[in-house]
């Protein structure tokens, strides 16, 4: 990383904290719609519970949900020649194939859609931070109002579906010890909506239980003073002292919720050793795939929004600066079983009509480009032109030319692909392109919410979707 990169990094960081601050400071809101219209929005919805399946890191689609032409390794050949390191797999419908260790997922996409053309924007360089926080508020930084993450969107609009448990729920993404903490919570927020809006956050899912319980040796008359206490220490504290009425409200009602979990027997639901061995060894590939089967549980216990991410860390995980094949393996073998089963059991219960479920990553990855072939910016990763070892065999480079989403539930069509990329490096969009405003467009859509909902905010409107102009993609609609 060069010295530019890294002071980007740094004002991208000092952006994110002040947006959080600002977020608590920033003055009382109100809608931007009539409510009547809201209303009848919303008895038109095909989905009422989200679960976001995050690949931190940059996922590349050639080598997972849009493979290429197989081109196994070979020492010293060019770089140029590789297509997909995996051969291509058939799945449950015919003419959709997905990459070899996916089979499990495979055999589900006669339930969903795919998404092949996810186009990222041209944020002027490839920050992971800066495509994260775009993917997951629909806002590019840098942004003057603290935006909220998709999720706070639909529990502001659609209140609890159980208010026992928490309407957003971010599992799988550890901060300590992350050298982009601040980044990664600045798009983890309620924003202008407000604390209560937040994520209640679950760094480890075998761990979940002590999120809903005292710590170990406190009595549970003695926590709830201390959160007496803590609430008048909120509220006394500087910067709370310069919020607006509203969001200190909303500060002490993300606090209220937490205690009401907390005497609630909704907080089984955090409990894995409560589930049935058989079903819980189908989903014990990692953290990943009991944060799997967490969501399921706690979607059953009636939150609104599950994020389960496989984590995002610098040059760990999806982010493959280098052995991306040997990485994606593993990878692969983590997710396929979990996410498989989540669908399977959703549907069995009754409930994947309703629930919409949404793999997604920041970007693609590309042996040659960096960006897109028309929009090109800087190299951050060395990719060889010549591959003398196993470990430059893979997609290093950070691509934003054409991505993959998988969707399944939620009212969206079942095995259906959208969208065509090229056969040959770099794999861009060739038709039917999807932004992340149209995405967020559509799901908010399928929740029964236009692009134009929002709250006025600073005397501003601010939408769900940038400027409010987010078109629903209707052909991934049943």
């Amino acid at each position: 990383m060069n010295g530019n990169d890294r002071l980007q990094r740094r004002d991208f960081l000092k952006g994110a904290s002040l947006a959080t601050i600002s977020a608590l400071t920033a003055g009382p809101i109100r809608l931007a719609q009539a409510a009547d219209d809201i209303d009848h929005a919303k008895r038109a919805a095909k989905a009422d519970s989200l679960i976001i399946l995050w690949m931190g890191g940059g996922m590349a689609s050639s080598e997972t949900f849009d493979p290429k032409r197989y081109t196994p390794f070979v020492k010293g050949m060019k770089a140029a020649d590789v297509a997909s390191t995996f051969p291509a797999k058939p799945t449950a419908v015919d003419g959709i194939s997905f990459s070899e260790g996916l089979e499990k997922i495979g055999q589900m996409m006669d339930r969903g859609t795919l998404i092949r053309t996810a186009v990222g924007a041209d944020l002027g360089s490839i920050l992971h931070s800066r495509h994260q926080y775009h993917w997951h508020t629909g806002y590019e930084p840098p942004v003057s109002v603290a935006a909220p993450h998709l999720a706070s969107w639909l529990a502001q609009a659609l209140g609890p579906r159980n208010p026992a448990v928490p309407a957003y729920v971010d599992i799988g993404q550890r901060l300590e010890g992350n050298g982009e903490a601040e980044e990664i919570k600045a798009f983890q927020t309620g924003g202008v909506l407000g604390a209560e809006f937040g994520p209640f956050r679950i760094a480890n899912p075998s761990d979940a239980t002590l999120t809903v319980r005292p710590p170990a040796g406190m009595t549970l008359s003695r926590f709830q003073s201390r959160a007496k206490a803590y609430k008048k220490l909120v509220t006394a504290s500087p910067i709370a002292a310069q919020a607006s009425d509203y969001q200190r409200e909303s500060l002490l009602r993300s606090i209220e919720n937490a205690d009401r979990l907390l005497n609630s027997d909704a907080s089984k639901a955090f409990d894995l050793s409560l589930e049935p061995k058989a079903s819980y060894d189908a989903y014990n590939t990692g953290r990943f795939g009991l944060g799997c089967l967490l969501a399921r549980r706690l979607i059953e216990a009636g939150a609104r929004c599950i994020e389960v991410t496989t984590e995002y860390i610098p040059f760990l995980n999806w982010d493959t600066h280098d052995n991306g094949h040997t990485r994606l393996a593993e990878l692969k073998r983590q997710i396929d079983a979990p996410i498989a089963q989540l669908i399977r059991d959703l549907e069995t219960r009754g409930m994947l009509d309703r629930t919409m479920v949404v793999l997604a990553s920041e970007f693609s990855r590309s042996v040659l480009v960096e960006g897109k072939s028309d929009k090109l910016v800087p190299n951050q990763v060395d990719q060889p032109n010549v591959l003398a070892a196993l470990s430059h065999y893979g997609h290093h480079r950070h691509f934003t030319g054409a991505g993959s989403i998988l969707m399944f539930g939620g009212g969206v069509k079942k095995g259906y692909a959208h969208g065509v990329t090229a056969d040959e490096s770099p794999f861009g969009t060739l038709k039917d392109p999807v932004t992340v405003t149209d995405l967020h467009a559509t799901i908010y859509h399928q929740f029964g919410l236009s692009p134009k909902y929002g709250v006025i905010t600073e005397e501003r409107p601010f939408y769900v979707t940038k400027d409010g102009v987010g078109k629903p993609v209707k052909q991934v609609i049943a």
